[in-house]
């Protein structure tokens, strides 16, 4: 299918489509000049014009050490959606519709590097603020999950125990891997100035093992992330040896940290 049809068969099947959904969603692509809804024909709004800028300039910045987030942003092969606040019951609704639309509108990419970016207007300010994103993130994932499963399993390719060392996220039926960013965040390449949730498919890491390219683009980003902070994340193991859980929020967790998420 083409864009077009794929985009006209998510206005059609979308199960995510009630009226607080679509009053929620933003849903938007980059033509090359400017952002652009594909949902509906309302302009975005102005955060969402800011922060799309902001990213793009944060993903294109010389010094940025993830280089799937740079090919993404440079073939335009992604998504981005601005909403109001993180772990927000009404966000979810949009939330959820939008990232239906790119499960479904990412397979005619043609790219090896997709992925879907939400930016949250809200932030936490407080002493606590790497904690306060860590529970709101897991609370965003969870209110999605809850509403996602009456109507798709989880990818059955990962486990769904996020104490399991094969766990991923999964939503309509696609694994994914969860990158949070926030202002606030102890590594540079995770500290974006809205908390921002960035969706990439397990299966596109998967393509890269299978065409033995993993090892060296896993290798050229380490080398670029020591570069810039001067150690690897903390939390940073191999797909199968621990849970990716840990991972997600970006900070250092203790060997006991148990994961809030609940497969229901």
């Amino acid at each position: 299918m083409s864009t077009a049809d794929e985009l006209q068969w998510v206005w059609e099947h979308n199960p995510f489509s009630s009226e607080l959904a679509k009053a929620h969603s933003t849903y938007a692509a980059y033509d090359g000049t400017a952002l652009v809804r594909l949902l509906e024909t309302a302009p975005p709004s102005p955060f969402a014009r800011t922060a799309h800028t902001a990213f793009r300039g944060f993903v294109s910045d010389e010094a940025f050490s993830c280089l799937g987030a740079r090919a993404a942003i440079s073939r335009r092969s992604y998504r981005f959606g601005a909403y109001r606040r993180l772990d927000d019951n009404d966000v979810t609704a949009g939330l959820a519709r939008d990232l239906f639309a790119f499960v479904t509108e990412r397979r005619g990419f043609g790219s090896t590097f997709t992925t879907y970016v939400a930016t949250f207007a809200e932030s936490a300010s407080d002493a606590e603020a790497e904690r306060s994103f860590e529970r709101a993130l897991w609370g965003q994932l969870q209110r999605l999950h809850d509403l996602d499963r009456q109507f798709h399993a989880w990818d059955a390719r990962v486990a769904c125990d996020p104490e399991d060392p094969r766990f991923s996220y999964s939503f309509a039926g696609t694994a994914f891997f969860v990158v949070g960013l926030h202002p606030h965040s102890p590594r540079r390449a995770r500290r974006f100035a809205w908390p921002t949730l960035v969706f990439n498919a397990h299966e596109q890491f998967e393509q890269l093992r299978a065409d033995g390219s993993f090892s060296r683009l896993q290798t050229r980003i380490r080398e670029r992330e020591l570069a810039l902070d001067g150690s690897l994340n903390f939390n940073l193991t191999e797909y199968g040896e621990r849970s990716e859980a840990r991972q997600y929020a970006g900070h250092p967790v203790p060997d006991d940290w148990r994961c809030p998420f609940r497969p229901r």
